[in-house]
């Protein structure tokens, strides 16, 4: 049943929006969170970063298979940006997971049979118009809302970003996302690809999100970037055994 978990076939989905709202605390509030293999990608050795990513998916389904097989759902997923170093050497960027949630119980069931994202399923729905995007769960306590159309948009009041330039480097998600089992000393490697994949800034108008806000009170919204009308998918996981060097480079 663990390698099952491992990612063991590639899934492919089409990004309808996929909204990221990045929040930037202090690097040391990160590690008690994160194994051993893993470290916080940071900006000038002071801030960490966590992405909220909330995400509606069309025809989600193994890759390959017609897309009637597939399904619609809404993704919440709450990520830590990081850092890996594989053993041949080659330094990755990436999220580290640290929870997931769906609208269906569906995507929870199969969800949590094939990967390690622990998902839970809540009441998140989505409404779109042309002039905003609006995310809320009442469970889970979401409630982010977006003006789609203004133009010239400042970053966030308090971010460490100098500019959207800057700010781009940690928009999610990342080409790859990392799972560890302390047991086994296993890194699962799963990497995302995609096409024309241009952030764009989005003007956040609420960002409500009881998790990010509770778990780290400190942190404060960086960034917020949203890509859609996207194909997507995850190839086939890989893992290595994980370690730890007799050095730190």
């Amino acid at each position: 049943m663990l390698s099952l978990r491992n990612h063991p076939f590639a899934v492919e989905t089409f990004f309808k929006h996929s909204l990221v709202l990045t929040f930037a605390l202090p690097k040391d509030a990160l590690k008690p969170l994160l194994p051993p293999c893993l470290e916080a990608d940071t900006l000038n050795d002071q801030w960490g970063f966590v992405a909220a990513a909330l995400v509606t998916t069309q025809n989600l389904r193994p890759k390959g298979f017609p897309e009637f097989l597939g399904n619609d759902f809404i993704l919440a997923g709450f990520r830590i940006f990081v850092r890996y170093r594989t053993k041949a050497g080659k330094r990755l960027r990436g999220l580290y997971i640290i929870k997931s949630e769906t609208n269906k119980s569906r995507m929870s069931f199969f969800g949590n049979i094939f990967t390690h994202y622990n998902y839970t399923t809540t009441d998140i729905e989505e409404t779109s118009t042309p002039h905003s995007l609006h995310f809320r769960s009442h469970n889970s306590g979401i409630d982010i809302v977006t003006d789609r159309q203004k133009q010239d948009i400042p970053l966030p009041q308090g971010s460490p970003f100098l500019d959207w330039k800057e700010a781009r480097r940690y928009a999610g998600p990342l080409p790859f996302t990392f799972t560890y089992n302390n047991k086994t000393k296993e890194v699962l490697i799963i990497e995302g690809i995609r096409q024309h994949w241009e952030p764009k800034p989005i003007a956040v108008l609420k960002d409500k999100i009881d998790f990010i806000q509770t778990k780290f009170p400190q942190a404060i919204l960086a960034n917020a970037f949203i890509v859609e009308n996207i194909p997507y998918y995850w190839k086939k996981g890989k893992t290595e055994i994980w370690k730890k060097p007799d050095f730190q480079a």
